[in-house]
């Protein structure tokens, strides 16, 4: 996918990407894989044409309705513990927002599943990865704290909001080698991996993160 149609001037130019990916190789991501695309994918289309300038800044954005896009160092971690799983065929994202994690496993996995519980978020992300033409992207306005049963197995699942608790159902949603990678908890969060093994559950503990709450129901 040839992305530098998008290219824009100045604060949104392909120089200022580049000086996104430097900050997050100085902050220890180093997968040639993740980076790539994140240097790639115009992250000023997914925010609000009035925070363009800041799109390239490694600091989450809002985009509406109390949601964020998150901080480019958190994007380009959670994707390098995606690609740590056994298989890339499918993921499910839940908490698509504007559709820029999306868009990044787009490139790296074939079948990319993401849901937005918020009409209008779904309806836009669905709107800018079809003008990036990313096809391979399946989005769904639906709840997704219980995950998609119905496409599941999953090599990765990837969830862009904080449980509460360790969301169980989700686990057995994950194909054997899969990883599901989440923040959780409520003032005080933790981003955790939980990989599905032939003998049994691995959990991992990461570092201390701050997302949006996981919310059930549709809105």
């Amino acid at each position: 996918m040839n992305f530098n149609t998008f290219d824009g001037a100045g604060m949104t130019s392909a120089r200022t990407r580049a000086r996104m990916i430097e900050r997050i190789k100085q902050l220890g991501i180093h997968d040639a894989k993740v980076l790539a695309v994140m240097g790639m994918i115009p992250r000023h289309v997914f925010v609000d044409e009035a925070l363009s300038h800041k799109a390239y800044d490694d600091t989450a954005l809002p985009i509406g309705h109390g949601q964020t896009i998150s901080q480019p160092y958190i994007v380009a971690q959670m994707t390098a513990l995606a690609l740590g799983a056994a298989q890339h065929e499918k993921v499910l994202e839940i908490g698509t927002g504007c559709g820029y994690q999306a868009a990044v496993l787009s490139q790296l996995f074939k079948t990319v599943y993401t849901i937005e519980r918020i009409g209008s978020l779904s309806k836009g992300a669905r709107e800018r990865l079809n003008l990036l033409g990313l096809h391979n992207v399946r989005v769904r306005h639906a709840d997704g704290s219980r995950g998609l049963p119905d496409a599941a197995p999953f090599d990765v699942i990837l969830i862009a909001a904080a449980a509460p608790i360790v969301p169980e159902d989700l686990v057995e949603q994950l194909r054997i080698g899969g990883r599901l990678i989440f923040p959780v908890g409520s003032e005080d969060q933790e981003l955790r991996m939980i990989e599905r093994t032939d003998e049994g559950i691995v959990e991992t503990r990461l570092e201390k993160v701050r997302f949006v709450p996981l919310l059930p129901g549709l809105a």
